[in-house]
Order: C-alpha cells, then structure tokens, then sequence
C-alpha cells in the first residue's frame, strides 16, 4: 500500500540531500512537490491544502542542527504532520460491563462488509471473548449464506431467521447472545448507496432498536475520495464510533486513508489488507506515517512474529544457526511460519530500509509453493543432508513435485550457498548493514527457480518505460 506516494515523497527528500540549510525557497519547492503527491494519491484537496500549509510553517525558520541535514529535519516534519493528520486513534475495542458489546457494521455495496464481519470476530475471539454474528441483510442475494460461510471459517455463530425483518433480527439476535453465552454482537447490515434513504431509514431503526455501543463504517479504500464522501453521509445518519478501510493491499493510493480523519472527525480503526481471514490490522498513525515515508514499521513486524512463531521452535533455530548446523526441513519449519505472518512482500515493507534495497525484486507468493513442494518430495536423509542429492535422486524429485531437475538443483545450490553464508556470520559478525545483506540474499535464489530471470525481465521493463519517456 502507499507505494507510489512512499516513491513519490522519496524523490522530494532527496531533492534536499545535500542543501546547506532549510530556506522559504527550498521549502516552498518540496511543499509544492509534496502537495501535488498527496493529490495524485486522491487526498482530498482541502487536506492536501491544510497538510501543506501546517508542514510550510513549522519547516520555515526551523534551526538544522549539525548532525542532521535538511532533508532529514523536512522529514521529522512531514511524519509528524503524518500522525496529526490521521491520529490519535485507539484502536481498541472499548467492551462493556455486563456483557454484550454490541457492534454494528454498516458501508456501502461491495466494500466488503460481510468479510470484515468475519475478521473482526476473529480478531475479538484473538482477545478471549466471545462474537455472536447476527445476519440481518435480507435484501442482497445469498448474503446470509456468506455470512453463514464466514462465521464456519473462523468457528463464530451465527444467528439468523432467514429473509424478514432486518429490525426484528436484530433485536432477536442480542437476546440470543445472552442465551449463547456471547459477549459480544456484531450486526451485519445491509450494503447501501448514498442516496438510498429507505436503506439508510433501515439502518438507523436497528440502531435505534439495538442501541450499538459501537458503529463502523466499512469503506473500499480503492474508491478514493468517494469512501471520505459516504463516511460523511453515514455519520451524519448514524454517528459513527470508526471506519474500517479495506482492500488496501490492492491499487488503493491512499487518500481515503489520509483524508478521513480529516473530513469526519471519525478515526480509522482497523485496516483490511487482504482476503483472509486474518488479514485485519489495528491503524496506528505513527505506524502508518513511517510506512508512508519508508521508514518500515518494526513495532508491527515485531508484534506479528510474535503471535505467528512459536517461541521454542524459534530458540532450537536459533541455536541451530549458531552452530550452522541445520537442514531443508529447518527451512520448511521457518517457511511456514514466515508464511503465517503475511505475504512476503508485506513483511519486506515493514523493515526499514529493506523496502526500497529490494524493491526492483519480484516477490510471488507461488514460489514458496514450489519450494515448498520440492522440500517435501525429497526423502528425510536429503533434507537433512541436501548434498546427497545427486542425478537420479534430483529426477526423482522433480518428479515428485512437478519442477525440472534443474529446479531442484539450484534450491539444492542456493541452500548450501545460505549455509556458508550463515558460518561466514558467524565467523566474522552479522552483515555490515542492511543494504548489504539485501543485496548477499537476494543473489540467492531460495524461494523460486525463475527468480532471476524475473528480476531480468522486470529490469527491461522498466528501462524501455524509461526510454519511451
């Protein structure tokens, strides 16, 4: 996500690398570069305004202390315009006492609403407590039975009466939260248009009837500034208590993220960066801002490891990698776990400076398929000791896991490159910086055979991009 503008932002910094001092017109130049940023990523144009004019003032006149250089006092300015912008947000869940916390989930046709129903009950069932998902959209087809499908994905009940009164549903849906032992009912309404106002009518009896101690706004990401406008025009029916923002891992610029805030009053809650179920994220503005700006987002990183790895199998690693003494089924062990946490490309993302090292590198997920694959069709004495694959047994495999022998040799190949690569380190200390231990990783060629040859095809494209400028 944010990657244009992250790139974007990127160019208007180090345009002042190597400036002397802050001055009104270097200042007015990366200001005007950056606002014409913020409105390419859909930033609503009066934030874009308020947002330029806020950094101008505090960056004009400000002292550039010896240690630093310009561009890196512009950019403390620009974070920290970032987080005011979008913040303060707690993203926590405020559960009442007695129990139920009633939730009611509310957005336009297709922002996918239904879905997030389902993420959020995992992410409450994350906290120890307990969802009931009440069914109360009766006008779109099959949506009840999505919602039916949704609740089995992440073991959540469902309370339903099949097609009636979405108001008497609702109703009937808390009482039998209390009957369930739940505590905690999400409502999942009907999808609506702006100017529906017999469905916006409808929301607001359930509301009346249900008395939700929270309301959040489901809002597509990919619509821009539309999502801002029925952010607007649904807290003006319902008073809203957050957004949720979704589809954010597709081609979403941004600007509803940033502009939201803003225009409504209303906070950013939680973020829907992908089609499982577990891809729900807390929205943390400080966070956010140094993902923006390509500073990566260690706290997340960290938080995410820690709910994906088991702690055990990460200290037998540790101590495995230590003494260099570790084998394919190892690497299966810390693919799976890697793969828990996100798609690769997104936990590159988050470490600083890793990003931008390796972002001419393609990353597909399929290919951790296929290495996987491969590992698995090998006997247990070849995955312990890879160096025992030799003609035949490299047929075999390839066999096994539909890959050409030659597939099977180079992951053979560049296993044994990591291993020397993980004694040099412990020879002689970990990497001199993170740069370079981008640039030593991604020459080998673990998670795919065809990576290279990508990375080849990815390089032409982009200089024939170039050339035809």
């Amino acid at each position: 996500m944010f990657e244009s503008l992250s790139e974007k932002l990127g160019g208007v910094f180090r345009g002042l690398t190597g400036r002397g001092r802050l001055t009104e017109g270097n200042i007015g130049e990366a200001c005007e570069a950056v606002r014409t940023a913020l409105l390419e990523a859909d930033v609503n144009f009066q934030v874009a305004r308020d947002f330029i004019d806020q950094v101008r003032d505090k960056a004009i006149g400000l002292e550039v202390l010896k240690t630093l250089r310009p561009d890196q006092v512009f950019v403390k300015v620009i974070h920290d315009e970032l987080v005011r912008l979008m913040g303060p947000v707690d993203p926590k869940i405020p559960f009442k006492v007695p129990p139920p916390t009633v939730i009611m989930m509310a957005g336009l046709q297709g922002s996918g609403k239904t879905t997030t129903c389902g993420k959020l009950a995992r992410y409450i069932m994350e906290k120890g407590h307990r969802p009931l998902l009440v069914a109360c959209d009766c006008h779109r087809p099959a949506a009840i039975e999505q919602l039916m499908i949704v609740g089995a994905g992440v073991n959540a009940p469902v309370f339903s009466e099949g097609i009636g009164d979405p108001v008497r549903i609702a109703k009937h849906g808390v009482k039998a939260a209390a009957e369930q032992n739940c505590d905690v009912v999400i409502v999942d309404t009907a999808g609506r248009l702006h100017i529906d106002q017999a469905m916006m009518q409808e929301a607001k009896d359930i509301a009346r009837t249900v008395k939700p101690d929270q309301i959040y706004l489901v809002c597509d990401a990919m619509t821009g500034q539309d999502a801002v406008t029925s952010a607007k025009e649904f807290n003006a029916a319902l008073e809203l208590s957050g957004v949720i923002l979704t589809k954010l891992d597709g081609d979403a610029r941004g600007g509803a993220a940033l502009s939201v805030k803003a225009v409504t009053g209303k906070p950013i809650k939680f973020l829907g960066v992908g089609e499982k179920m577990d891809r729900l994220e807390e929205f943390h503005p400080e966070r956010m801002a140094s993902r923006i700006l390509g500073m990566g987002d260690v706290v997340s990183l960290v938080e995410k490891a820690h709910a994906a790895v088991d702690q055990q199998e990460a200290a037998r690693m540790q101590e495995k990698l230590r003494s260099a003494d570790f084998g394919l089924d190892d690497f299966l062990n810390q693919i799976k776990q890697m793969r828990k946490m996100g798609p690769l490309k997104d936990l590159l993302a988050m470490v600083p400076g890793m990003g931008s090292a390796m972002k001419d590198l393609p990353v597909d997920e399929h290919e951790l398929d296929q290495t996987e694959a491969i590992i698995h069709s090998m006997t247990a004495k070849e995955r312990s000791n890879p160096d025992l694959i030799d003609a035949s047994r490299r047929r075999r495999v390839a066999r096994g896991s539909g890959v050409d022998p030659q597939d099977v040799a180079s992951l053979v190949k560049s296993f044994g490159q990591v291993k020397e690569l993980v004694r040099q380190m412990k020879g002689a200390g970990m990497f001199s910086g993170r740069a370079d231990a981008a640039r030593q990783m991604s020459q080998i060629n673990l998670f795919g055979p065809q990576r290279k040859k990508r990375m080849r095809s990815e390089r032409k494209r982009k200089d024939r991009k170039r050339r035809s400028r």
